[in-house]
């Protein structure tokens, strides 16, 4: 089986993760590394025996052995890298938030098409095992219609994230974490979101630092997300059916998840996993070698729709003064 050679931009403390999961995948091989410092792609590539390490992210995408390029900057850093791959014809990988703003989600899905290119979000969620049974489950009707669904994600302590609460940089809760809810939901349900509403909290020239939505589906299927560094819940993501409930304890890197029955009963779905980045990655690695430009998974559709839906969120939040 031929390797499908990775070129990661950044040395964000998503990489060694990442990279983890590239080494537990059935063809991926974590080829080269860029900083716009070379001494920290250097550290970096030498920590985690990659073989290729650059100083700058032109160098890497000009790399003509690389096939496919992870883009793990900050936030706001997506866009312009993953529009560079795409102009150097790399199939590209980017992570969540895709972008910050729909014009700029248009124009990379746009510049990968005319190009050629394989171009999707990060979402690993979706891909995982667990996530799947609990699909399955749905699907089965072992809990009835699902009417509701609710998860709650809270990050406590953000300090080491230098630009978390910078709007320009894309820092935020909802930049942060909303994306695995607001596609998650969409996934089990194989619906998309029709309505929605939402507030933020945030502290003045600040961004947002809690984040409520309330969400509709089509089959009138309710969701609500909150998302919050300023408080300290238990995350998880949790379906409500007629006849039971799914429970989903950190549901982006679940290795299992709890359903209840009405009458008591309980059943856990389990998928045990060495990286939680590893089935998204085969996922990549399989549209590669078919020769697809878009996931069948992660689409151009729901990706779009979810930075058009976080990008008026804020639009409208800071026009209102609730942040910014």
């Amino acid at each position: 089986m031929k390797k499908i050679r990775y070129g990661i931009l950044s040395t964000a403390q998503i990489v060694p993760r990442f990279v983890q999961g590239i080494r537990a995948s059935q063809a991926g091989e974590a080829f080269a590394i860029a900083s716009r410092a070379l001494p920290k792609a250097e550290k970096m590539a030498k920590e985690l025996a990659i073989p290729k390490a650059y100083g700058s992210y032109e160098a890497l995408c000009k790399d003509q052995e690389i096939d496919v390029v992870y883009v793990a900057t900050y936030n706001k850093g997506h866009y312009e890298c993953a529009k560079l791959a795409l102009l150097h014809g790399k199939h590209v990988l980017v992570e969540k938030p895709f972008t910050l703003y729909s014009e700029q989600a248009a124009e990379l899905f746009e510049l990968a098409e005319k190009n050629g290119c394989f171009l999707m979000e990060a979402q690993k969620s979706v891909f995982l095992p667990t996530t799947q049974k609990v699909k399955q489950a749905i699907q089965q009707n072992k809990i009835g219609n699902v009417h509701f669904m609710k998860s709650i994600t809270t990050y406590p302590s953000v300090d080491h994230i230098a630009w978390f609460h910078s709007l320009d940089s894309g820092g935020g809760a909802l930049h942060g974490s909303g994306s695995y809810p607001i596609q998650y939901m969409q996934f089990l349900l194989d619906q998309p979101i029709t309505a929605y509403a939402g507030n933020a909290t945030g502290e003045k020239n600040k961004t947002d630092d809690q984040v409520d939505l309330s969400l509709a589906f089509q089959n009138q299927v309710l969701g609500n997300i909150f998302v919050s560094v300023k408080v300290d819940i238990p995350s998880k993501l949790t379906i409500y059916g007629e006849k039971g409930r799914i429970d989903v304890p950190t549901f982006w890197k679940a290795k299992q998840a709890i359903l209840s029955s009405k009458d008591g009963q309980q059943e856990i779905l389990t998928g045990d996993f060495e990286s939680e980045f590893t089935f998204e990655i085969d996922h990549v690695n399989e549209c590669l070698q078919q020769g697809l430009l878009e996931s069948p998974v992660m689409t151009k559709k729901i990706t779009m729709e979810t930075v058009a839906l976080v990008d008026k969120l804020y639009q409208k939040w800071v026009g209102e003064g609730q942040i910014g």
